[in-house]
């Protein structure tokens, strides 16, 4: 009796480690067989092996920190997943849930659903935004700095732009509302939180490959550790320590802690793939007006046909450019002045590529380029002037050609210097200008920015033949700002947009920039790179450590045990320096 109760005592603590192979090493192994079966190989198939050895072996407790590892290995990721995107999660705990929506003399505290777009909203001191808009009275700054970059405060006055999600410093402002709160920056950072949560970034898949040659390996540095010393436990010391995590955990941190960092200086990632493809592309296409230029033109003549008035032109035209977004809208409605006094447009309509038109006053009234209304044989665009640098636009009313608008644009200051650096730097190969404009324009511009491969008045259809068949030799990056470049945006290997003009183009596009700037671009690139630098560290950095690791453990020089401790030693390592990702460098941008 006395035997027995004796040999019961000793199997006593190894209950726990019973526990813990059944519990958690048996589905974990069961699943793994199941991938095998698929013939899906990866790293984690190793330690489907270890925990099945430590049973046949009796080795329990190193199996037991097997499963154990693997088990703080999720644990692991997942905190190291908050840690990257906590810039996301910080944004996301400060958006507001209310409003103060004044409507005369009364202020009501109103869901932020329920602000609409040109409501007056009252922002008190030191509150967060709630929604992007303009001030229409007040003097004050805002700190922008979580949504721009910028470490510091912006001075907002009467005309400023405000953007969600900025701090309001000690004085009131009171806003005009330009977007709903569904459509402001925040609420699309926010949405790229949930995004990049809920996606598997590629280069995780990556990982899996790289692990479908590491296992192999492992496996024919195992069994002759055996063979040549006839020990077992040195086979299980092997696969123990080249069970490897770094793979599975280290990449995907590195993915979403870029993304945070993305979102930090303003830039959208809506696919991460766009993140780790931008280093491949060789092509860089970009749109002219609102991409290289400020996309603010001005207009500068106006030449009237024979038959109509100067002021009943404009009057016409600007009725009908208040339901525009193009940059050459703005630029009539400044030329115009005062426009509460315009006549109501009716019918109005832009068809990509096609200009606007619409009904001001029972007259029919069309908007488009030259090229078009030579192509419709329109009456009397023969009469209008053909020579002149600028853009233009041909006035068609009643189907007959009654003016020519001549506008300018600026090229950014960046744009030179951002167009230079991209071969040397990015190693891109091709760089052009694909416009709707005029070719006299468009190499005008070229010129100013060094471009010299240029496609000039090319239609949505035409952009989007010619971005196929340009990516089909080589991965393309494509850089538009307006409904246009939907297309386009989406053929190319990486469509970024700039700015937010409009809602199809940045739902096409894989990055949106929300500052219409090219040093934000730049800086796209340099994440990227670093990125996958990062990423490649941590994961070949891992395997290479988990390879001197199983030549100690086949020389006999580590238990399995404590090669269970090393692997977890090298798989913390790996993932701390992944988390480098998400921090600023340094330096970001060569601009």
């Amino acid at each position: 009796m006395a035997l027995r109760a004796a040999a019961v005592d000793s199997r006593i603590p190894l209950i726990p480690l019973y526990l813990v192979l059944a519990l958690g090493g048996l589905p974990l192994t069961l699943a793994l067989v199941r991938r095998a079966a698929r013939r899906q190989f990866g790293s984690d198939l190793l330690a489907g092996i270890s925990i099945a050895t430590s049973v046949i072996l009796g080795e329990y407790l190193a199996g037991s920190i097997v499963v154990l590892m693997l088990a703080g290995g999720e644990a692991l990721e997942s905190y190291a997943l908050r840690t990257a995107s906590s810039v996301l999660e910080a944004l996301a705990r400060r958006m507001p849930s209310i409003g103060h929506r004044r409507t005369g003399a009364d202020l009501v505290d109103v869901p932020l659903e329920d602000i609409d777009v040109g409501d007056t909203i009252v922002v008190h001191p030191h509150e967060v935004c709630p929604v992007d808009g303009e001030v229409i009275e007040g003097h004050g700054t805002m700190d922008e700095a979580y949504l721009t970059g910028e470490p510091f405060e912006i001075t907002k006055t009467r005309g400023s732009k405000v953007i969600s999600g900025g701090i309001n410093g000690d004085a009131v402002l009171v806003i005009r509302t330009t977007a709903r709160a569904v459509d402001s920056r925040y609420a699309r950072i926010t949405e790229v939180m949930r995004e990049s949560a809920a996606s598997r970034p590629r280069l995780r898949r990556l990982g899996d490959q790289l692990g479908a040659v590491y296992t192999p390996l492992a496996l024919a540095v195992a069994p002759p550790a055996w063979i040549v010393t006839g020990s077992p436990t040195r086979f299980f010391a092997v696969l123990v320590i080249a069970t490897h995590c770094p793979l599975l955990i280290a990449i995907p941190v590195a993915v979403i802690g870029s993304i945070s960092l993305c979102a930090r200086q303003a830039i959208i990632v809506r696919s991460s793939l766009a993140l780790e493809q931008i280093t491949r592309c060789r092509t860089a296409i970009f749109d002219k007006t609102g991409t290289l230029t400020y996309g603010a033109p001005s207009l500068t003549d106006v030449f009237v046909a024979p038959g109509f008035s100067n002021g009943e032109v404009m009057t016409l035209v600007a009725s009908l450019e208040r339901y525009s977004r193009h940059p050459l809208a703005r630029a009539v409605l400044e030329a115009h002045g005062d426009v509460r006094t315009l006549p109501e447009a009716i019918e109005v309509s832009e068809p990509p590529g096609a200009g606007l038109r619409g009904i001001v006053g029972g007259r029919r009234i069309a908007i488009t380029n030259r090229a078009r209304a030579v192509e419709q044989q329109v009456e009397g665009v023969e009469r209008l002037p053909s020579d002149g640098g600028g853009l233009e636009c041909a006035v068609l009313i009643d189907g007959r050609a009654a003016a020519l608008l001549r506008f300018r644009d600026a090229p950014r200051q960046e744009s030179r210097p951002f167009v230079e650096h991209l071969r040397p730097t990015h190693h891109f190969e091709r760089v052009m200008i694909v416009s709707g404009d005029r070719a006299s324009e468009v190499r005008y511009l070229a010129d100013q920015v060094g471009v010299h491969e240029i496609h000039a008045q090319q239609t949505p259809e035409q952009k989007l033949a010619l971005v196929r068949s340009e990516t089909a030799r080589a991965p393309t990056l494509y850089v538009g700002d307006g409904i246009n470049d939907a297309p386009a945006m989406m053929a190319a290997t990486v469509g970024v947009a700039i700015g937010q003009n409009s809602d199809v183009t940045t739902e096409a596009a894989g990055v949106v920039i929300m500052e219409p700037s090219l040093r934000r671009v730049d800086e796209f690139m340099h994440i990227s790179r670093r990125m996958r630098v990062i990423a490649l560290q941590s994961a070949m950095g891992g395997m290479a450590a988990s390879l001197a690791g199983m030549a100690f453990a086949s020389a006999g020089w580590l238990t399995p045990v404590e090669g269970a401790i090393a692997q977890e030693l090298i798989d913390v390592a790996a993932v701390v320096n992944a988390l480098r990702a998400a921090l600023r460098p340094a330096r970001m941008h060569d601009l």
